[in-house]
Protein backbone atom coordinates (compact mmCIF):
# COMPACT_ATOMS: atom_id res chain seq x y z
CA UNK A 1 0.00 0.00 0.00
CA UNK A 2 2.86 2.38 0.81
CA UNK A 3 4.45 1.66 -2.55
CA UNK A 4 1.20 2.40 -4.38
CA UNK A 5 0.74 5.73 -2.55
CA UNK A 6 4.35 6.70 -3.22
CA UNK A 7 3.94 5.85 -6.92
CA UNK A 8 0.78 7.97 -7.17
CA UNK A 9 2.55 10.84 -5.40
CA UNK A 10 5.46 10.71 -7.86
CA UNK A 11 3.05 10.64 -10.80
CA UNK A 12 1.21 13.70 -9.50
CA UNK A 13 4.51 15.51 -8.95
CA UNK A 14 5.68 14.62 -12.45
CA UNK A 15 2.43 15.89 -13.98
CA UNK A 16 2.77 19.20 -12.09
CA UNK A 17 6.37 19.65 -13.22
CA UNK A 18 5.44 18.93 -16.84
CA UNK A 19 2.52 21.34 -16.66
CA UNK A 20 4.70 24.19 -15.41
CA UNK A 21 7.40 23.40 -17.95
CA UNK A 22 4.87 23.49 -20.78
CA UNK A 23 3.72 26.98 -19.75
CA UNK A 24 7.22 28.44 -19.58
CA UNK A 25 8.37 30.76 -22.33
CA UNK A 26 11.27 30.09 -24.63
CA UNK A 27 13.01 32.34 -27.12
CA UNK A 28 10.58 31.23 -29.84
CA UNK A 29 7.45 30.60 -27.79
CA UNK A 30 5.50 32.85 -25.47
CA UNK A 31 4.31 31.80 -22.06
CA UNK A 32 0.60 31.94 -21.33
CA UNK A 33 1.03 35.19 -19.41
CA UNK A 34 3.00 36.78 -22.26
CA UNK A 35 0.28 35.76 -24.72
CA UNK A 36 -2.42 37.37 -22.59
CA UNK A 37 -0.34 40.55 -22.15
CA UNK A 38 0.24 40.74 -25.92
CA UNK A 39 -3.48 40.24 -26.58
CA UNK A 40 -4.31 43.13 -24.27
CA UNK A 41 -1.75 45.38 -25.98
CA UNK A 42 -3.07 44.45 -29.44
CA UNK A 43 -6.65 45.21 -28.37
CA UNK A 44 -5.69 48.59 -26.89
CA UNK A 45 -3.75 49.62 -30.02
CA UNK A 46 -6.57 48.52 -32.33
CA UNK A 47 -9.06 50.45 -30.19
CA UNK A 48 -6.97 53.62 -30.35
CA UNK A 49 -6.60 53.31 -34.12
CA UNK A 50 -10.33 52.70 -34.59
CA UNK A 51 -11.37 55.72 -32.50
CA UNK A 52 -8.91 58.14 -34.10
CA UNK A 53 -10.77 60.22 -36.71
CA UNK A 54 -7.71 60.52 -38.95
CA UNK A 55 -6.70 56.83 -38.90
CA UNK A 56 -10.02 54.97 -38.65
CA UNK A 57 -10.52 54.95 -42.42
CA UNK A 58 -7.33 52.92 -42.96
CA UNK A 59 -7.07 49.18 -42.50
CA UNK A 60 -4.07 48.87 -40.23
CA UNK A 61 -3.15 45.42 -38.99
CA UNK A 62 -1.74 45.06 -35.48
CA UNK A 63 0.25 42.11 -34.16
CA UNK A 64 2.12 41.92 -30.87
CA UNK A 65 4.87 39.53 -29.80
CA UNK A 66 6.56 39.90 -26.42
CA UNK A 67 5.68 43.59 -26.22
CA UNK A 68 6.81 44.46 -29.74
CA UNK A 69 3.96 45.80 -31.85
CA UNK A 70 4.02 45.42 -35.62
CA UNK A 71 1.81 47.69 -37.70
CA UNK A 72 1.04 46.67 -41.27
CA UNK A 73 -1.25 47.96 -43.99
CA UNK A 74 -1.63 50.93 -46.29
CA UNK A 75 -1.95 54.62 -45.44
CA UNK A 76 -2.05 57.69 -47.66
CA UNK A 77 0.68 59.78 -46.01
CA UNK A 78 3.75 59.61 -43.86
CA UNK A 79 1.87 61.70 -41.27
CA UNK A 80 -0.71 58.92 -40.93
CA UNK A 81 2.08 56.40 -40.51
CA UNK A 82 3.80 58.52 -37.86
CA UNK A 83 0.54 59.05 -35.99
CA UNK A 84 -0.19 55.31 -35.95
CA UNK A 85 3.28 54.63 -34.52
CA UNK A 86 2.81 57.36 -31.89
CA UNK A 87 -0.55 55.89 -30.83
CA UNK A 88 0.95 52.41 -30.55
CA UNK A 89 3.86 53.73 -28.47
CA UNK A 90 1.41 55.42 -26.08
CA UNK A 91 -0.01 52.07 -24.90
CA UNK A 92 1.35 50.71 -21.62
CA UNK A 93 3.48 47.60 -22.07
CA UNK A 94 4.68 48.39 -25.59
CA UNK A 95 8.44 47.91 -25.79
CA UNK A 96 8.89 48.90 -29.42
CA UNK A 97 6.92 49.40 -32.63
CA UNK A 98 7.85 47.96 -36.02
CA UNK A 99 6.35 50.08 -38.75
CA UNK A 100 5.51 48.10 -41.88
CA UNK A 101 2.91 50.59 -43.11
CA UNK A 102 3.11 51.36 -46.82
CA UNK A 103 2.40 54.91 -47.98
CA UNK A 104 0.39 54.92 -51.22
Amino acid sequence: MKTKNRFIGYCVLLILILTFAACASTSKQESTGDYVDDSVITTKVKSLLATDDFLKSFQIGVETYKGTVQLSGFVNSSQASAKAVALANSVDGVKSVKNSLVVK
